[in-house]
């Protein structure tokens, strides 16, 4: 195992990890409006704003108030929230296990569809079932997912009463209850995620179709099924996992209206009242923890191209 190749890749993600927390201290610095004057309320006199700009210590350089929030981060310690005064740290754990169980059975719901449609596809181009999942695919991309979500909640919890509009459930309190609670957000998330998907597996599988190896195989008797799987497939998996490393980031952090629709209490939805509040804290934080998120995955992403195709060197 190339050894020399996962350690350059942990040292790169350390680097994007750290550059992130340049980027976000320094966008919540930018924001217009000032946080003492937030917390304090538009009526609050010029001294009492400077006084708690001095607790907050926001007067002091711009490059210390960075290395003291650096510094409270690498202990876990993301500061406290301006309006409610309650640590950011607990908000936030509570928040990424609803995220992170939607994103999965998204994900989940998105490849159970795109695996299929996308590979029999390619097997057939031109014909019907390709030509309708390239309409499912268009359909998908083109309809707005808070619009599709409302579609969802009026069938099938207004109408029919079959599943629970809004809300959530912890899966260690009522799995059944989790269940029929998340399966029209994720199903909403993975219908859009599903016909991205589809158009790259379909676009991957026939560029590896048309390959030599591929003929080769074919002409020494293998049967399809053996040929599609074993050699089609698995080569054209680079691509695919690229597109699917993509899509669990945009799930992580661009299902905010979903979260909205379906009240889901996630991370996308606590950064939307961070903003709408100005609560630059906590902002930070979620802004934060997604960005960790997006660097992780791309990480597992880099470690799996070695998996798949072990020649990958690191340039």
């Amino acid at each position: 195992m190339n050894y020399q190749y996962i350690v350059q890749r942990l040292l790169s993600a350390f680097v994007v990890v750290l550059g992130v927390t340049v980027v976000v201290f320094m966008i919540v610095q930018i924001v217009p409006g000032d946080p003492a004057r937030v917390v304090l309320g538009p009526y609050a006199n010029d001294e009492a704003v400077q006084g708690l700009r001095d607790r907050l210590g926001l007067n002091r350089p711009v490059v210390e108030q960075y290395l003291s929030w650096l510094g409270a981060l690498t202990q876990g310690d993301f500061g406290q929230s301006l309006l409610n005064g309650q640590e950011v740290a607990p908000q936030l754990w509570g928040r990424i296990g609803p995220s992170f169980e939607l994103a999965l059975v998204s994900l989940l719901v998105g490849l159970a569809i795109a695996f299929p449609v996308g590979i029999v596809s390619a097997l057939k181009p031109g014909s019907a079932v390709d030509i309708a999942s390239t309409l499912f695919s268009q359909i998908g991309v083109s309809i707005p997912s808070f619009w599709m979500g409302i579609m969802l909640v009026i069938i099938f919890s207004l109408n029919y009463s079959l599943l629970p509009p809004s809300g959530y459930t912890p899966i260690t309190e009522d799995p059944g209850d989790w269940f029929a609670h998340i399966v029209l957000p994720a199903f909403t998330a993975g219908f859009v995620s599903a016909s991205i998907m589809t158009r790259f597996i379909r676009s991957a599988m026939l560029d590896v179709l048309s390959a030599n190896y591929v003929q080769t195989a074919r002409a020494k008797g293998l049967g399809e099924r053996t040929v599609v799987l074993r050699h089609a497939l698995r080569n054209a998996m680079i691509n695919i996992v690229t597109i699917i490393g993509l899509q669990i980031n945009a799930l992580f952090s661009g299902v905010v209206i979903v979260e909205v629709v379906f009240s889901w209490p996630g991370l996308g939805r606590l950064a939307l009242n961070a903003v709408l509040e100005r609560d630059y804290p906590l902002l930070q934080g979620t802004v934060l923890v997604v960005a960790v998120m997006f660097t992780m995955v791309n990480l597992l992403v880099d470690l799996l191209y070695f998996v798949l195709d072990p020649r990958i060197e690191y340039a």
